[in-house]
């Protein structure tokens, strides 16, 4: 079939079939790896302050209360999630390929020039900054694959791109503190801001194909006329709330983790600079390790017959139940203890991480994919900002973690509630 419009037009809001020939060889699956190494990169970006935060002479420097460091944790999520809607319609309009590269080229810059930072104002302005770059990444990387992977592989799918983020965190704990002894905290900016252009190169030459362009992955009925789902529209139907409340629960758990994790290991374990960079990276070594498998396990399950809506949903309720077992770590005066329960509880969340983003996918089979999940990934980000803000002000109120440790497990559990009651095929939307 072919398809060539005079101007560019936005593609249906339909179930892609499954990938032809073109769109199947190995060049999907390195852009897929591209896509992950890309969220990594993205990921080392938004730790490093988290764990500059949690150094002595960064503290100093800027003469940083808890509350301080709660607002400059939670500006980067401002700026993320204002912008999520809007990077949706960007990828439905325009594709992946050329938003992404410019995205990547911009956030890339702006993250060494945090080096240049001299006052709270300027590092508050850059994290804002950086959010606006970084906010096309998900939208764009959730497109490409809806449109090159069929639901019985989307899972593992999910699995390999979301990793990435786990990676990054892996990575980028125990670098920048290694970068910011060796060498300063600026350096660290400088360096770890700048290298990441390299990954620039590999995806200007393999990431050529947008969504839009294509028309071989679109069911026939796609021919007909229908009546594009709004935001608006989205917004009105329970479904897309299960999905907002359910994406904000599980957010919340996985950004207190990326923005007080190290400070919670240096403050209240006791834990040298060093010691805290690997304690950070074994913590997400665990989420990093089930990702994937979960994902491909899933993708099996479905493939022998099993209904998709209803097996991504049982994964996305057993990573979160798992996931509150991270209290257990708050409640023991052991270390070894603490980081045993923030491996095993992370290692639950891994579970729901490549589900419950194919199980939007799966929920929301006729809306325009980009504004779906751009509308996921702003409540995701807004508990980036709860969860920095809340945390500053539980610490700063009770002198100490337990307080918001116990908030994680109350949202976890309204989390697990909306998942259950809200997130129904009956309350899906339909185009008309």
């Amino acid at each position: 079939m072919s398809l060539a419009p005079s101007t560019p037009t936005v593609a249906e809001p339909v179930k892609p079939a499954a990938p032809t020939p073109d769109a199947s060889d190995s060049r999907r699956w390195i852009v897929l790896t591209l896509l992950s190494l890309g969220m990594m990169i993205a990921y080392v970006d938004r730790l490093n302050l988290s764990i500059a935060l949690a150094v002595d002479d960064f503290v100093g420097f800027f003469a940083l209360s808890d509350s301080d460091r709660g607002l400059l944790n939670s500006a980067f999520f401002w700026s993320y999630a204002l912008l999520q809607i809007p990077a949706g319609w960007v990828v439905d309009r325009y594709g992946s390929r050329r938003p992404f590269a410019v995205a990547f080229f911009a956030w890339s810059l702006i993250s060494a020039a945090t080096a240049l930072a001299g006052t709270v104002g300027h590092l508050f302005t850059i994290r804002l900054l950086l959010g606006m770059a970084e906010s096309v990444v998900t939208p764009a990387s959730m497109q490409w694959i809806r449109y090159h992977f069929a639901e019985k592989n989307r899972g593992l799918a999910l699995g390999i791109y979301t990793s990435g983020s786990k990676i990054g965190t892996i990575v980028g704990g125990p670098l920048a503190a290694l970068l910011i002894e060796d060498y300063g905290w600026q350096e660290m900016f400088l360096i770890l801001g700048l290298g990441g252009l390299l990954w620039l190169l590999p995806w200007m030459v393999y990431a050529r194909d947008d969504p839009r362009q294509l028309g071989s992955l679109r069911t026939p009925q796609a021919n007909a006329p229908r009546k594009e789902l709004g935001v608006l529209d989205l917004l009105r139907c329970r479904a897309m709330w299960g999905i907002i409340v359910g994406a904000f629960c599980y957010s919340y758990f996985f950004h207190f983790y990326m923005t007080w994790l190290p400070a919670y290991f240096r403050e209240a374990r006791g834990l040298s600079v060093t010691e805290m960079g690997w304690y950070t990276m074994f913590s997400f070594t665990g989420m990093a390790l089930v990702v994937t498998p979960a994902g491909w396990l899933s993708d099996r399950i479905i493939a022998r017959g099993a209904e998709p809506l209803r097996v991504r949903k049982y994964f996305t309720i057993a990573g979160m139940v798992f996931g509150s077992t991270e209290l257990l770590g708050a409640l023991s005066d052991s270390n070894s203890v603490a980081l045993f329960f923030a491996v095993v509880s992370l290692a639950g969340l891994g579970f729901t991480t490549a589900n419950y983003w194919a199980l939007t996918q799966s929920l929301m089979r006729e809306a325009p994919i980009g504004r779906v999940i751009g509308i996921q990934n702003c409540a995701n980000s807004l508990s980036g900002v709860a969860a920095a803000l809340i945390t500053g002000w539980l610490k700063e109120f009770t002198g100490g973690y337990l307080a918001p440790m116990v908030m994680i497990l109350v949202v976890l559990l309204v989390g697990i509630w909306a998942y259950a009651m809200l997130a129904r095929e009956e309350y899906a939307p339909h185009a008309g």
